[in-house]
Order: structure tokens, then sequence, then C-alpha cells
């Protein structure tokens, strides 16, 4: 099997929930030695992306987004030792998190893998995380980003609190700030005055290379 079919396996087995099935393949891509972060990007994230649509179309609800998310945790417990980690990202601390009033962290915790295979040293603060913990964090830590994720149109404008934030303390200048997550947009993060906007996991480090310097 290619690459690409396996790859594309990986995220059919994601999406029909086939948790055995997901480990399976996972394997298979190990004993081929494909490259696991692709793996996890065109296969498990992918696959994760699929089901959040079905999702938003009301085709899939809850229990089938969570089982889903329990086949993609499982290919992603096979590939994760199987990284290869580079050092762009070496001592650049990024404080990451799913913003206050919103528990949906299946995205933030592909972004925070994904990071960390980049060579990103990541602090997680978890869900439901207030505007001030995300700056009281990133200042006791010396971080370079604040990593902001949210799901839900509810939820969105503690991003910006967090930006207002660090207005308010005159340390803008010290973090740069990206912005994540279904209902989030390119022309959001430009309103509230983010560094930048990633669609997904893999645009998430290309992203966060470029606002430390370190290019694609």
């Amino acid at each position: 099997m290619s690459e690409n079919q396996l790859f594309k396996k990986l995220s059919d087995a994601v999406v029909n929930m086939e948790e055995e099935e997901t480990v399976i393949l996972a394997n298979e891509v190990v004993l081929n030695h494909y490259d696991a972060y692709k793996a996890i990007d065109q296969g498990l994230a992918d696959g994760m992306k699929r089901a959040g649509k079905l999702f938003e179309e009301e085709e899939y609800f809850i229990p089938e987004l969570l089982m889903c998310s329990d086949a993609m945790y499982a290919g992603l417990e096979v590939l994760k030792p199987h990284l290869k980690s580079d050092d762009i990202g070496k001592k650049h601390k990024i404080v990451i998190g799913v913003i206050k009033g919103d528990t949906h962290d299946i995205g933030k915790n592909l972004v925070k893998i994904m990071l960390e295979a980049s060579g990103f040293e990541v602090v997680d603060l978890g869900r439901d995380v207030a505007p001030s913990d995300f700056v009281e964090k990133a200042k006791e830590v010396k971080a370079k980003i604040i990593a902001l994720s949210t799901l839900m149109t509810t939820t969105m404008d503690g991003m910006g609190e967090v930006i207002n934030i660090l207005n308010q303390q005159n340390i803008r200048g010290d973090f740069k700030v990206m912005v994540g997550g279904g209902p989030i947009s390119q022309s959001f993060a430009d309103k509230i005055g983010a560094d930048g906007y990633a669609a997904n996991a893999a645009e998430a480090v290309r992203l966060a290379k470029r606002l430390v310097g370190g290019g694609d």
C-alpha cells in the first residue's frame, strides 16, 4: 500500500470510529517507515476534521465524535514515539489552551503534539482557561507564543480579552498570539489583533515557526 493510500485508510478508520483498525493501520505506517508526522496530519487529523464536518451537518452527534476521537488517540499512541523532532522550535516555549467557557480540546491536543514534534516546549493549560491565566503563565515561563483555541462562537471574545490584557500590561510586544478553532477565521484574528491564524494542526506548526523566525 502506498503512503497516500495508507493515510487515506487511516482517515477513513477515524471517521468510521474503528479504533482497532486505526491501530493496525498506524502500526503499518511504522513498519513501512512512512512519515509519522504526515500520517497524523493527513490521516488521523484529517479523519477528525471530516468527523467534525459531519457533526456540524448533524449527521454525527457527541457519542460518534467521541468514538472518532478515541480512534484518533489510539492511532496517536502508536505514532507519537516515531515523530522525528526537528530543531527549529528548540528552546521556544508556547503556552497553549482552550479559552474559558469551552471544553473541546481535540484540536488543541493535536496542535500540541505536532508542536512538540517540531521541537517546541509546550505548556498546556488544558481547557476552559481564563484569559488572565494565559497571560500569567506566559510571563511565568517566558513563553514566546500564546496559542488560543475554541470551537464555540460564544467564547471567541475571550481570545480578544487575552490581547487586551497584554495591552493593558504594556507587554503585548513580548508575546506572539496565535488563534485557531472551528469558528475562527483570518478576519477574526485580524480584528482582535492576533499575530496569526491557523486552520489546522500542520498550519499551526508552520505559523509558530514563522512567528519565532524559523521560516516555514
